[in-house]
């Protein structure tokens, strides 16, 4: 998502961050980088409240998080925090989160200015020190007042939707065990076919494996397009829920190639279906050096990055999910790790993350999803986001 953001009050502010996030958090503290005194939102960063209070740990959870806000160009911060206390009463009920906040005041302070910080509640929203009862009342003020809001408004029309928490938000659907089967057969007989060019030293053949391994992954997302162009023009029919099973285990087993997976890759941006072929043909030259580091740099340069095709890059996540969601458990980490590079591109650093979690999870040394973890281990933005500061989330 790459429009501009302008947190105009604390109301807007609370209003857009499940929309940020694409879920409402729960005992977390979200981040929101400011980035001009006119309120626009940078970077949104959630941490999990006992990280961010824990005694020996804490201070540092909160120095990184200042890093990562200062280099997206904070201004100042806010910090929010969700959970069920209300911070302006004594006790021992808000020790955890009293702690949150003083780490991250401690290492905010001298770069951020003095921090803001919310609650948000299951009841209401306050601010921590305010003390006014007319301002905010005892459990807060009506959550309905975050719905009735011009930001929330906006992001409604925009297609923004917020799922009741972080598991419903990144969950993947796993296609039902009759189509698993057949995704499972149809790739025994696509890695049959491979091994068996490798074996026999068949170079034409295996070449040929892997074209048309391309040609599946083409056939998937476009589908799916039509799909949904025809949604676009008033078609009756329903988005289908998934590319066919057969496909789908073919595509498990063509990933696995690396020139496959980087053709794949390189067709996340546009107008490189030539430069793709090259790619799964396992050719090496000028032509495909150039133009993979043009293609790489509309990923990540902030001077020649580009935001993703919104309808290329949701055919392809849906491409993606639904290979993950039909093949073999533990054995997805290049259609997740594909999948964590395009919520990175996209500014979604929560879906990002727990892509990457997953992949690493299948396999820990899977080298592209190293890389990915660099990335967003180090809080960095896609490349769109730091040449035009626009929002984007990491957590």
């Amino acid at each position: 998502m790459t429009t501009t953001i302008r947190a105009r009050g604390p109301r807007e502010l609370l209003a857009y961050i499940p929309f940020r996030l694409g879920y409402r958090p729960q005992d977390s503290g979200v981040l929101v980088s400011l980035r001009t005194s006119r309120g626009r939102v940078g970077l949104v960063a959630r941490v999990d409240l006992d990280d961010l209070a824990d005694l020996e740990h804490g201070p540092q959870v909160a120095r990184t998080l200042v890093s990562h806000l200062c280099s997206d160009g904070a201004a100042r911060a806010v910090l929010v925090l969700y959970a069920d206390v209300d911070l302006r009463a004594g006790g021992a009920t808000a020790a955890r989160e009293r702690a949150a906040v003083e780490h991250w005041t401690d290492a905010a302070e001298e770069y951020l200015g003095e921090p803001e910080v919310w609650v948000v509640s299951a009841t209401g929203y306050h601010g921590a020190d305010c003390q006014d009862e007319t301002c905010c009342p005892p459990g807060g003020r009506p959550l309905a007042d975050l719905e009735a809001t011009e930001v929330g408004a906006h992001m409604v029309l925009a297609g923004a939707t917020v799922a009741p928490s972080r598991s419903h938000a990144t969950s993947i659907p796993v296609l039902d065990t009759v189509l698993r089967r057949k995704a499972s057969r149809a790739a025994n007989r696509w890695r049959a076919r491979r091994d068996a060019a490798i074996a026999t030293h068949d170079h034409e053949g295996l070449a040929a494996w892997r074209q048309d391994g391309l040609a599946a992954w083409r056939a998937a997302t476009g589908l799916v397009e039509r799909a949904h162009r025809g949604l676009e023009h008033g078609a009756r029919e329903a988005l289908p829920a998934a590319v066919p099973a057969t496909v789908l285990g073919r595509l498990e087993v063509a990933l696995e190639s690396v020139p496959v997976r980087d053709a794949v890759l390189l067709s996340f941006v546009a107008g490189n279906d030539e430069l793709a072929t090259l790619a799964a043909a396992d050719v090496a030259g000028e032509q495909v050096e150039t133009g993979t580091a043009v293609a790489l740099a509309a990923v990540v340069d902030p001077v020649a990055g580009l935001p993703p095709d919104p309808l290329r890059a949701r055919c392809a996540r849906e491409v993606l999910e639904a290979v993950a969601g039909a093949g073999r458990r533990g054995a997805q980490a290049p259609a997740l790790t594909l999948l964590a590079l395009l919520a990175w591109w996209d500014g979604d650093g929560v879906l990002a993350s727990d892509r990457l979690a997953a992949a690493l999870d299948a396999d820990p040394s899977y080298r592209l999803a190293l890389l990915v973890e660099r990335a967003l281990d180090a809080g960095l933005a896609p490349g769109w986001a730091r040449q035009q500061g626009r929002p984007w989330q990491a957590t």
